[in-house]
């Protein structure tokens, strides 16, 4: 196989909290070989309020030296520290990304609500990994920019190292414990927990999309990089890139 071209391919800035195991494996798995991924961490051990907020004073320095690779997009590939202070907070960060990089940037929660209009969902079921402090958190967010959140759940996690170990099979179990009649769509939040194998499973079994908000934060990416090809295997979404 040939070298990538550097002229042809795309690069993808990725910023991940320092304990999560899971996004940058999910992405590998899913990117087209004319993609390539670059990461940096920002230091996240505790998915709480305090230890959320304090991983995102390191983006800016941390964006300066993913551009250094001149990447096409900046991501905050994170959820709750994108959502942490509610509506307007995840466009507050990305200006700081922009500003520190040069580079188009996004973060995850902007990512998942942009999903959303493409798929003109307005009423989803929510289950992160959280717990209840951090999930509320979560809702008002999603119902603040117009998405109603018909059910949530959380599975209570606080140690981010320990949901990065968690099975798939506690995604498929949350989303069908989650799914009810007035859900349009299923979400699955947090980038450390591993889902997006079983995206395509799900929505085939419920009939309905359901999306994770790595492979939301990946579909964004790609998008705002410039890349158009489809994507099979992780969903609807991406499939529709």
């Amino acid at each position: 196989m040939s070298g990538l071209s550097p002229q042809n391919s795309k690069r993808i800035g990725l910023l991940v909290p320092s304990s999560n195991s899971t996004v940058e494996v999910e992405f590998y798995r899913a990117l087209p070989y004319d993609v390539t991924l670059h990461v940096a961490r920002c230091y996240l051990t505790k998915i709480e309020p305090a230890s959320i907020a304090r991983l995102t004073e390191d983006i800016d320095r941390e964006a300066t030296y993913l551009a250094s690779a001149d990447v096409d997009v900046v991501v905050l590939g994170a959820t709750a520290p994108s959502f942490l202070r509610g509506k307007g907070y995840d466009r507050e960060l990305i200006a700081r990304l922009t500003a520190a990089s040069g580079k188009p940037a996004t973060t995850t929660s902007t990512a998942l609500l942009s999903a959303l209009e493409a798929l003109a969902l307005e009423k989803v079921a929510l289950s992160t990994a959280f717990k209840s402090e951090v999930n509320d958190i979560a809702v008002k967010f999603l119902s603040d920019n117009g998405v109603e959140v018909v059910a949530s759940s959380g599975l209570g996690m606080v140690e981010n190292l320990e949901v990065g170990r968690l099975p798939p099979q506690t995604a498929i179990d949350a989303a069908k414990s989650v799914d009810c009649v007035d859900a349009q769509a299923i979400v699955l939040a947090c980038t450390n927990w591993q889902s997006m194998a079983v995206l395509q499973e799900l929505e085939q079994e419920l009939g309905k999309p359901v999306l994770s908000t790595s492979q939301v934060t990946l579909w964004h990416a790609l998008r705002l990089a410039g890349y158009r090809g489809k994507i099979d295997g992780f969903g609807r979404l991406l499939q529709e890139l």
